[in-house]
């Protein structure tokens, strides 16, 4: 194998795999619905839980903040102190309201003084963004916005909030106050919830797959059991019954099963009976028309005898008599071979054979007939092909194919082949006659069916003979296929194993005429080459 190839079967597993197993197809369609409606449900928590998180954080900084500005604006309110009086003041509310906020491990505290900045902790004056400096400067009052706080030291950027406000000092300025409030325990909140959520999910999603599973396996087995039931009930055990378990739709389809299997055996066994009581009476009509045949043949074979006394219509009417006799004669053993048949009763009687003489002495006994219609039997045939058969079947098959080529050949040649290979052996008869249509490659088998209904038999024959031959062929093991079209003339080929038992694979002649096809595939043909044009018909060995 190629490793294009490997590759294609490769790619087609999944899909394989997919449409082989229904169970397979409900959990992944379970599982892939839960995904996507927990992940969802998951991003939904996390949101409204991150803005409560945040928002509970925002209100309790701005009644920090608020209380720590008020205390710090009243200290600084009652002062009256010149610049350096309101640095050292900056600097002492900066570290008192820091302090108290380091105490709690919440927020730091940055003051811009007259002449520099005061920070209670390591957090970076560059922590507060410049939108919120513009704010403090151009208004009172507290505002809060989202920040990153960076740190002079190695403390890494953290997440935070940023409230600002205005101290006012009576006579001396303002001078603007930061509290920065850094969101590290809110953080850890929500990584904390966002692993709960991972974990619930891929928890729910494995509990959703195990209630897959159980729910396909309680739809899938009562399915699988009918279809264990049907099939035991087409390999012909009609009494298999399945197990019925409560009143639901399941149920009702077991039921329903029951009884399908039970009408189906109560028709079978009507059919059986019916069948018997019809092979029956064809078997004991013919055997019961015998007697009478043969008083009335012994009657004829006088009158046919003593016919050049009588005058021209009584004498065309002896000859008619004897002719219709043999017509009625053979159809009568046509209708116990097929009672044999349909019966199981038929055997075989296998003996070696050479194949080429089969053919050519079934030939010689029928020149009679094609001299008459004034039509020409070729044989083509190789060396001597033996084969393990029962002469005498193959030989009516001959017959009945050869009379039925001559009958619809229109007086042109009819051509046979033989040909065989390691295991089997294959004869063609092939007229250039009226043909059938495609659709009717199966009906020409079956009995007393004609193509024409309107055209009389110019040789005979029951109706029956191409019947016989196909069941005569199916004792062997073998294959009898049949090709026609309108015009075109027909041919039948008849395929047996060279050993008794051997199971057939292919056939050494193809079914369409090698008339019809092109040089190149008839070459292919005649040399055994593997290499026919592509899109041809059948040239080599085929299958029925």
């Amino acid at each position: 194998m190629n490793p294009s190839s490997r590759a294609a079967q490769l790619a087609r597993l999944p899909a394989r795999w997919w449409w082989g197993s229904l169970p397979l197809r409900v959990i992944a369609t379970t599982l892939l619905a839960s995904a996507i409606v927990i992940t969802l449900g998951g991003l939904l928590l996390m949101q409204q839980a991150t803005e409560g998180v945040l928002s509970g954080k925002k209100q309790s900084a701005l009644a920090e903040a608020s209380l720590a500005y008020d205390t710090a604006q009243r200290q600084l309110a009652a002062s009256d102190l010149d610049d350096r009086g309101i640095s050292l003041l900056l600097l002492q509310l900066t570290t008192d309201v820091g302090n108290r906020g380091n105490l709690g491990s919440r927020y730091q505290v940055l003051v811009e003084g007259p002449v520099s900045n005061f920070v209670s902790g390591q957090a970076s004056p560059d922590s507060v963004p410049d939108s919120l400096r513009r704010e403090v400067d151009a208004r009172d009052g507290l505002w809060l916005t989202p920040t990153t706080i960076r740190y002079r030291d190695a403390t890494p950027d953290e997440p935070g909030l940023a409230i600002g406000a205005a101290l006012v000092a009576p006579g001396a300025g303002r001078y603007p106050m930061y509290f920065l409030f850094p969101l590290a325990q809110e953080r850890e909140t929500i990584e904390v919830l966002r692993q709960a959520v991972i974990t619930t999910g891929v928890m729910l999603i494995g509990l959703l797959a195990l209630i897959a599973a159980l729910v396909a396996r309680q739809v899938v087995a009562p399915v699988r059991e009918a279809r264990k039931a049907a099939e035991r009930l087409a390999s012909g055990f009609l009494d298999d019954r399945m197990t019925v378990r409560g009143t639901d739709d399941l149920a009702s389809l077991a039921t329903s099963m029951n009884n399908m299997a039970s009408e189906l055996s109560k028709q079978i066994s009507q059919l059986e009976e019916l069948s018997r009581i019809q092979q029956q009476f064809v078997s004991d009509v013919s055997h019961e028309l015998r007697t009478p045949l043969t008083t009335v043949r012994m009657a004829a074979e006088l009158l046919h005898e003593a016919r050049e006394d009588f005058d021209p219509t009584s004498r065309r009417a002896a000859e008619l008599l004897a002719k219709e006799l043999d017509r009625f004669e053979e159809m009568l053993s046509d209708l116990l071979e097929i009672s044999r048949f349909d019966a199981g009763a038929a055997e075989l009687s296998v003996t070696e054979v050479d194949m080429v003489e089969v053919v050519e002495r079934e030939i010689a006994a029928q020149r009679a007939f094609a001299q008459r219609s004034g039509i020409d039997v070729r044989l083509h045939a190789g060396g001597p092909i033996v084969a393990e058969v029962d002469e005498r079947r193959v030989r009516r098959v001959l017959r009945n194919l050869i009379t039925n080529a001559l009958e619809h050949g229109e007086g042109r040649p009819v051509d046979i082949r033989v040909a065989g290979d390691a295991d089997a052996v294959a004869i063609t008869v092939r007229d250039h006659g009226v043909g059938f249509e495609a659709g009717q490659v199966k009906k020409v088998f079956h009995r007393f069916w004609r193509a024409d209904p309107a055209r009389n038999r110019t040789i005979g024959g029951s109706g029956l003979g191409l019947a016989i031959s196909m069941e005569d062929a199916r004792l062997h093991g073998g294959w009898l296929n049949a090709w026609g079209r309108p015009g075109k003339g027909a041919q039948f080929r008849l395929t047996l194993p060279r050993a008794r038992g051997r199971i057939l694979q292919l056939s050494p002649l193809p079914l369409v005429p090698t008339d019809l096809l092109r040089p190149a595939e008839r070459l292919a043909l005649t040399t055994g080459r593997a290499d026919a044009p592509a899109g041809a018909a059948p040239t080599g060995p085929v299958a029925p």
